[in-house]
């Protein structure tokens, strides 16, 4: 997740929701028996272009949640979102998992499977066509679909870059 364009956000400033993609039980055995803790995966956006993924670990879930809560604000991003969707066709990776986000027209929804569409939900887009491809580790989809979501360009600063009117940039 190191890019140039990442566009970091202050939680100060915003009111976020959360959504929990996942939480697993995890075990590990010792020599005076099993000890079991929770690990959670969450999603907080304003559902207006900013969001962020966290992990939270704890003996208890309620406590892994909130600390993933926790986690996930101080890892929240800007996102170029065009008329409820994305602004063009988008392949993220992390790990084995491979992701592809495509603009959809208005009304169609957010067509996207489990930790994808919690993501995008909290990023606020409406209508999007989403593939997960590869792994379907929750942990490793929702850092693939952030790689996607951080490669994004923003219509209106492509426009301004090449000196051309937003409709050229769109219709070629």
């Amino acid at each position: 997740m190191t890019n140039v364009n990442v566009k970091r956000v202050k939680t100060s400033e915003i009111e976020l929701k959360d959504r929990l993609v996942s939480i697993q039980r995890v075990t590990k055995v010792t020599k005076g028996g099993r000890t079991f803790s929770f690990a959670a995966i969450v999603v907080v956006g304003n559902e207006n272009g900013v969001v962020g993924y966290g992990l939270g670990k704890a003996k208890e879930v309620t406590t892994a949640i909130s600390k993933g809560i926790e986690d996930a604000k101080k890892n929240l991003i800007k996102v170029p979102i065009y008329k409820g969707t994305v602004p063009h066709e988008q392949l993220g990776k992390y790990s084995g998992a491979l992701v592809l986000i495509k603009p959809a027209a208005h009304g169609t929804g957010v067509l996207a499977g489990g930790a994808m569409r919690a993501v995008l939900e909290s990023v606020g887009v409406t209508d999007v066509l989403a593939k997960s491809k590869g792994s379907s580790n929750p942990h490793s989809v929702v850092k693939a679909t952030f790689d996607a979501l951080i490669q994004l360009k923003d219509p209106f600063t492509v426009a301004q870059l090449r000196g051309i009117s937003i409709n050229k940039v769109f219709n070629g």
